[in-house]
């Protein structure tokens, strides 16, 4: 039976793009965005609710006493009357009242925004006579002009009689409860993920091989279980490491103590039929031996120090060119890594080694980016198929055609570079060569 896959939809693959890839920054999303939607909710309640409705009061208000006055000024018969009632809006209405008799309205000037909308239509509602709204006559100030037969009214209003305070308080407080509960948010999730970081990083130097002190667990009960759990495995593997380190030497010693016994006893009995072969199978065996325990042991007992890669490298070219070997050199000055000496060194002299025996000539080169580090080993040998590359880093494996057995070695060169550039987390990968044969790529972080 078919096994059901789901398949993701187009816009949700474009959604987990956006998405941060850290656990701060999707912490953070999922606290900043209903943050954000309860605010705008909020807003728009206000807006909708309590500023409109606040507004429209207050400037139905204002266009009332406006309207009064200017009733009352048009039924006063006498000057009198008309500079009492201006006085009393004056000092009753907040309302500065000038008459020009004999004018004319001028056009009407455009007014935006959803204030002079509300005052608009309230003035309509309450004034019986025709008007404009002036918006320039002073500063902080709304001018209306009115007309009527005998001439136009301008009454001036303080802004402040339609305007209510409460907007600019209820968005300041908007502004500062989310810039404090969001500072808080950031403390204390900075606080929770230092000690999620602090388990990766131990983690990762676990993992390449360096020795991690035993580290405070902090945070969250989780967080502190997984580092409880981290340090545990450490240990244990601490443990297994120097117990098969142990069972390796015994091992050693029990099977070099026959075959030095059964090289000395054929070189004993003198030159005979045979004995040449037997003293190479014996040589072989030792060889074999060698590696696979080189191979079983790696080099975990070995501490992680900082080392000039350009010198250690310098030092396997050097070592090859004694044996006549033709190897050229190329490296920036001065490139420091964390590592592993004695294992680097023997996963490049393997790497090395192994340009020389299926070609004439080998150059290795640096290359920096980021934060890593490459270092390729070219050969001009016949190469490698791609199809079997990937092959060739398995135990014991080997490539039919031009590096047959008759090329030495029991295939482990590669397994052990790749085992020690992992353990120092990168890897080594095999492609074409400039020079026509192989290249062996080995990358490291920095």
């Amino acid at each position: 039976m078919e096994k059901f896959t789901p398949r993701r939809l187009p816009w949700a693959l474009r959604l987990k793009r956006l998405l941060p890839r850290s656990l701060f920054g999707r912490t953070l999303m999922i606290f900043v965005i209903p943050t954000f939607i309860m605010l705008a909710a909020a807003t728009y309640v206000f807006f909708d609710r309590h500023w409109y409705t606040v507004t429209n009061r207050m400037a139905h208000g204002m266009a009332g006493d406006v309207g009064a006055v200017v009733e009352l000024l048009q039924r006063s018969n006498t000057l009198e009357t008309s500079e009492g009632i201006k006085r009393l809006a004056t000092e009753k209405m907040n309302l500065t009242v000038t008459f020009a008799p004999g004018e004319t309205l001028p056009p009407p000037q455009r007014t935006h925004g959803p204030t002079a909308a509300i005052l608009k239509n309230a003035l309509k509602e309450r004034l019986s006579y025709s008007w404009i709204m002036d918006m320039t006559l002073e500063p902080d100030t709304i001018g209306i002009k009115i007309g009527v037969p005998q001439g136009v009214y301008t009454v001036l209003v303080p802004e402040k009689r339609i305007y209510t305070p409460t907007t600019q308080v209820f968005i300041l407080f908007l502004a500062g409860s989310s810039i404090l509960m969001t500072s808080i948010a950031l403390i204390f999730m900075r606080n929770q993920i230092r000690p999620i970081r602090r388990l990766a990083a131990a983690a990762e130097a676990i993992g390449k091989g360096r020795e991690v002190p035993w580290f405070k667990v902090e945070g969250s009960s989780e967080v502190r279980q997984a580092g409880a759990a981290l340090m545990v495995m450490r240990e244990r593997l601490k443990r297994q490491i120097g117990q098969r380190t142990a069972m390796l030497a015994g091992v050693s010693h029990d099977l070099r103590t026959p075959l030095t016994r059964m090289r000395l006893q054929v070189e004993l009995m003198g030159e005979n039929s045979g004995f040449s072969e037997l003293l190479r199978d014996i040589s072989e065996m030792e060889q074999m031996l060698n590696a696979y325990l080189a191979f079983a042991r790696g080099e975990e007992a070995e501490d992680s120090v900082p080392v000039n890669l350009s010198e250690l490298l310098e030092e396997i070219a050097a070592s090859a060119r004694r044996l006549n070997a033709n190897v050229t050199f190329h490296a920036p000055q001065e490139i420091e890594i964390i590592m592993r000496r004695n294992a680097v060194k023997r996963c490049l002299t393997n790497l090395v080694s192994n340009a020389l025996r299926f070609g004439t000539r080998a150059e290795v080169h640096v290359e920096t980016g980021g934060e890593t580090v490459s270092i390729m080993i070219d050969d001009n040998g016949p190469g490698i198929a791609p199809a079997l590359r990937e092959e060739m880093f398995k135990p014991f494996t080997r490539a039919e055609g031009s590096r047959n057995q008759a090329t030495g070695g029991v295939g482990l060169g590669l397994t052990i570079a790749r085992d020690i550039a992992r353990s120092h987390g990168g890897d080594v990968v095999l492609e074409d060569s400039a020079l026509g044969g192989l290249r062996a790529r080995v990358w490291m972080p920095v």
